[in-house]
């Protein structure tokens, strides 16, 4: 299954300019409530569901306590930890894994575009019970290869165009999943996730996740 996910408004939080560290929240723990994400004991995401993002939000460089609670409570936070953010960058910040063992995991993403005008994209393995996989083309052209839990590829530029990608286990053929009509546009940076469960409910597939520059 192909999903692409719209950044939702919260609190009118923006991203701000590249000077400025910047995150958003993706949920991505497939049995875990929508949940409040607090930071330093401000709220900053309200009602996140499973495959939901935050938009982009102005933090200070530093460390900061990280809180989430499902929504509308506060009280048993489901996540407690500490994160930094270093100065004058992006983060990512997925909640990954399965309740009760669910944790954050912030991903990079790029603040200069040196793509040269081609898209670019790369995957992000966050599916906990999935064994490493290979991404593939429709014509067999392997982009990704040996990707287990919790694995951030390179990003590979591409020519524009409309892409099918198929997953498949790591040295094997036959497909468990394809990506059809993944539409990537010119100068821009994408980021594939699995997320979901196999064999379960909900199940497993991939998201495309735009990062604008």
């Amino acid at each position: 299954m192909f999903y692409c996910p719209y950044a939702r408004r919260i609190n009118n939080y923006y991203r701000a300019n590249q000077m400025n560290s910047s995150i958003r929240v993706f949920h991505a723990a497939p049995n875990a409530p929508a949940v409040d994400v607090y930071a330093n004991g401000k709220l900053i995401v309200k009602n996140l569901s499973y495959k939901e993002l935050s938009q982009y939000i102005s933090v200070a460089p530093g460390s900061h306590n990280i809180r989430a609670y499902p929504s509308g409570q506060m009280i048993n936070p489901v996540i407690n930890a500490d994160l930094h953010i270093p100065a004058n960058t992006v983060f990512n910040v997925a909640i990954i894994g399965t309740l009760p063992d669910i944790s954050l995991y912030p991903i990079q993403e790029p603040t200069t575009a040196e793509n040269f005008g081609r898209p670019c994209v790369r995957f992000v393995h966050l599916s906990p019970n999935a064994p490493a996989v290979d991404i593939k083309l429709s014509d067999g052209t392997k982009v990704f290869t040996d990707v287990g839990y919790k694995g951030i590829t390179d990003y590979a530029c591409v020519p524009t165009g409309t892409y099918t990608f198929t997953v498949s286990l790591t040295g094997r053929e036959n497909v468990v999943l394809t990506v059809p009509n993944v539409k990537l546009n010119p100068n821009s940076y994408y980021t594939l996730y699995a997320v979901g469960l196999v064999g379960k409910s909900p199940t497993l597939e991939v998201m495309l996740v735009p990062e604008p520059r």
